[in-house]
This record gives C-alpha cells, structure tokens and sequence, in this order.
C-alpha cells in the first residue's frame, strides 16, 4: 500500500540531518534554483507582492529569502514541530551563519533583496499547517520546494497537493516551484524513511497545465555533492493560476 501524508509523523522531521546533508554549504544545484528563481523575482519591483506564501516551508531559508524582494508578508506554512522549532528560532535570533551564502547568492542575482540576512527575513510569519489548511484565493503568490512529491508515495495524493498549491493564490496570481526529480522513497540519517512520489517534467507539465497561464517547466541534472536519494535532478515551475480558475 502506498504510504500516504497523513500516514507519517512529519513531526519527527530530522532536521539536523537534512540540514547537514543538504544546506550546511550552498550546493550546485541549489545555486542552479537560486539563479532560475531570482529570474522570476526580477520581474516584481520591491514591495509589490502584498503577501506570499512557501508551502511546506521546513528548515530551507533560502526561498524565503527569494521572496523578500518583492513581498511585504511572507507566510512560511509548516506542519512539522521539528521544522516549525527551527523556523522559529531563525525568525527570532540570530540566524545560523550557514545561511549567509545562500543570502549573499541571492542579493548578488536581484539587489532588491534586504542586505541583511536578518533584514531579508523579517517579513516571514510562520504559521502552523499544510495545504489543507490554507483558505483558496489567501495569497498573491505562491512557493513550494520538494513538498508534493515528498509528502506522499500516491500519485492522486501529489495532484491534489499541485491543484491546492495553485489555488491558494489569486486567479492570476504568481507561482514558482522546484520538485525533485523521480524521487522515491528515500532516508534521510542513518535510518529515518519518507515517502517520494516519482515524477518527471512530462508529468509536471501535464499536472499544472490545466491549471495554469504562462506556465513554464524547466530541469537540472542531479547534483553529485548532494546525497543519492535516488532523484534524477530537480524540476523548476513557474506559472499563473488560471484567470478564470479552471
């Protein structure tokens, strides 16, 4: 039987671990979303989006540091304690300096970005939920990276997660995403297992596009100073939500 969101306790999320395997240095591959992300943020001026959204924010600052060009609220939804733990403590201290490239990449690609780390994060809320959770029409823009397909082994289960992250957003408004390529399920640590849903571009093409305007569908190759999870590269999205809605 497919292993189902609801079926995993993400509130035991390995935070260090996934930390330590994937952002405690700034990877090629997250330069690679980094550069096709900032693309999209220069199309914004400073201030114009009046509130954001990163679904399934966990311990990844770096989208939200992506979306303080342009947004004045910065809603970061998490389900997880553990993930939610860490996002509160980068919000309310000092952030972790493993951050700072991430940070000094970003503002390098679109000066719109605070020239802070601090400043860069100071308009992210965190809020306690998932998809499920969020009103639709609730924001101007939408963010996720690595979710749907991380959040469940049912292919139907990961559309209605896409069909969710788009409707979260205005008719017309912004969205921009990263999956991991033909991700399956994977370990994170020495032994805790999470569920994948394999999917490629085809497939995220064929999912957003009755749903979307204006969408493009891009990839990176896999990144061999990240973990073998198993993934064949990552996929990166942007689009509109459909205006009317479809």
């Amino acid at each position: 039987m497919a292993v189902l969101n609801d079926d995993v306790n993400w509130d035991s999320w390995p935070v260090e671990d996934y930390l330590s395997e994937n952002y405690r240095e700034l990877h090629p591959a997250d330069a690679s979303v980094i550069t096709h992300h900032s693309a999209f943020y220069r199309e914004f001026a400073p201030g114009s989006v009046g509130r954001s959204v990163e679904i399934g924010a966990g311990p990844n600052l770096y989208p939200l540091i992506l979306a303080s060009a342009a947004s004045r609220r910065i809603d970061a939804v998490e389900a997880g304690a553990s993930n939610a733990a860490y996002l509160e403590r980068q919000l309310s201290g000092t952030p972790e300096e493993s951050w700072l490239p991430f940070h000094t990449l970003c503002r390098s690609l679109n000066p719109d970005i605070p020239e802070t780390l601090e400043g860069a994060l100071s308009p992210v809320r965190p809020v306690h939920g998932d998809l499920r959770s969020i009103e639709p029409g609730s924001y101007d823009l939408a963010s996720m990276h690595f979710v749907a397909e991380g959040a469940t082994e049912d292919f139907e289960e990961f559309e209605d997660f896409c069909r969710r992250f788009v409707r979260c957003v205005v008719p017309g408004g912004h969205l921009v995403a990263a999956f991991m390529e033909n991700m399956p399920t994977y370990r994170i640590g020495a032994a805790s297992r999470w569920p994948g849903c394999p999917v490629d571009t085809d497939v995220v093409t064929e999912v957003f596009t009755p749903l979307t305007d204006r969408l493009a569908v891009d990839r990176i190759p896999s990144d061999p100073t990240l973990p073998d999870y198993g993934d064949s590269g990552m996929i990166l999205l942007t689009g509109a939500a459909a205006s009317p809605p479809r």
